[in-house]
């Protein structure tokens, strides 16, 4: 579950828009809870737009409309009925739970190059490829990237986080971080994150001035 902090609300011909204190990464179509910001403001509502500028009303269609001479950054919109508000500072929070699907179970197993044996290892590879998906979405998001989650954002990026999906199923009953294994030598040390599934994902950046 992820929380943002609201800084300020907006009601006009029964759409709102909310900013939030923190970069946000709202995606349209998913579900948000609105808490205590009050009033016609508070509930579970469908992202319907991620503005980027004030929001002035609605046109002659019934669609939202914006003044492009204004930005204003992290703010969401949704359909909400009731009573105009102008813009003014608020309380309250926005929660969603952000569910990424950059790649799913048969990623992996293409990757790994096997078939599932049994039901057990089904079901171990659905949950390698969603640890996968939150993981690297997270990394992304932590180095500056705002992605669609439904979708992975490049080839690279998606190949990146089934690399690292798979690298999670092969230390499958190891204790440490070397591959399970019956031989007596060392596997020598695994590292899911290694240098090439950074670069694809393109996160730890060089920071450039």
């Amino acid at each position: 579950m992820t929380i943002y902090t609201v800084t300020s609300k907006q009601l006009l011909n029964d759409y709102a828009v909310l900013q939030t204190l923190e970069n946000a990464s709202f995606e349209i179509g998913q579900t948000i809870t609105v808490d205590n910001v009050g009033g016609d403001f508070d509930g579970s509502f469908v992202v319907y737009a991620v503005p980027q500028y004030y929001y002035i009303g609605t046109n002659g269609n019934g669609f939202p409309t914006f003044n492009s001479n204004i930005p204003i950054n992290n703010q969401v919109m949704y359909v909400a009925v009731g009573d105009a508000v102008e813009r003014t500072p608020a309380t309250g929070t926005i929660e969603f739970d952000p569910v990424c699907e950059w790649i799913d179970d048969d990623d992996i197993a293409d990757w790994l190059g096997i078939e599932v044996a049994s039901a057990g290892d089904e079901a171990f590879l659905v949950i390698c490829a969603e640890a996968a998906n939150a993981f690297c979405s997270l990394r992304r998001f932590e180095n500056g990237y705002f992605d669609q989650l439904s979708v992975a954002p490049t080839a690279a990026v998606k190949l990146g986080t089934t690399m690292y999906g798979g690298a999670l199923y092969r230390q499958r009953g190891s204790a440490g971080q070397d591959f399970a294994t019956f031989d007596g030598m060392s596997q020598g040390t695994t590292n899911g994150l290694s240098a090439i599934v950074k670069q694809l994902l393109g996160i730890n950046r060089a920071v450039v001035a």
